[in-house]
């Protein structure tokens, strides 16, 4: 695996876990962390997509929510819908190139969830690639 999945990978989990349980606190998603990535480059970079994600949540939703035809975020998987809201943090904020950042969020769709979630999240994803970045 990719040292930058795991971490992506964390994140994803940390993100679940706020979206299923809104009042996790911080303290216990630091802790969380620490058990999921082993050094703390990759730690940091993970805690940097989960609370960029987190803090850019509302404009990043509607942005799916205008490009995610007859689908509202509200109505997704827990596990898509977080993917796709990183995946969208990382290309607009972080300024990861799309390609690595639909190729990674692609295999960690297929790997946590359901049979369709690779080509929804590839999808989604392909439409907010930023203007001129592809």
């Amino acid at each position: 695996m990719a040292r930058r999945r795991q971490a992506r990978e964390a994140a994803l989990q940390l993100l679940y876990q706020r979206d299923v349980n809104p009042e996790i606190d911080q303290h216990i998603a630091h802790e969380m962390l620490d058990d999921l990535v082993e050094t703390e480059d990759l730690r940091e970079f993970a805690w940097q997509i989960y609370t960029g994600t987190l803090s850019t949540i509302d404009d990043v939703d509607k942005k799916i929510q205008a490009v995610a035809e007859n689908w509202r975020v509200s109505r997704m998987s827990p596990t898509d819908r977080n993917i796709i809201r990183m995946g969208v943090y990382e290309m607009t904020m972080m300024g990861t190139a799309p390609a690595v950042v639909l190729d990674e969020c692609i295999e960690i769709a297929k790997a946590f969830g359901s049979v369709q979630s690779g080509q929804f999240v590839n999808g989604v994803l392909d439409k907010m690639i930023p203007e001129g970045t592809a």
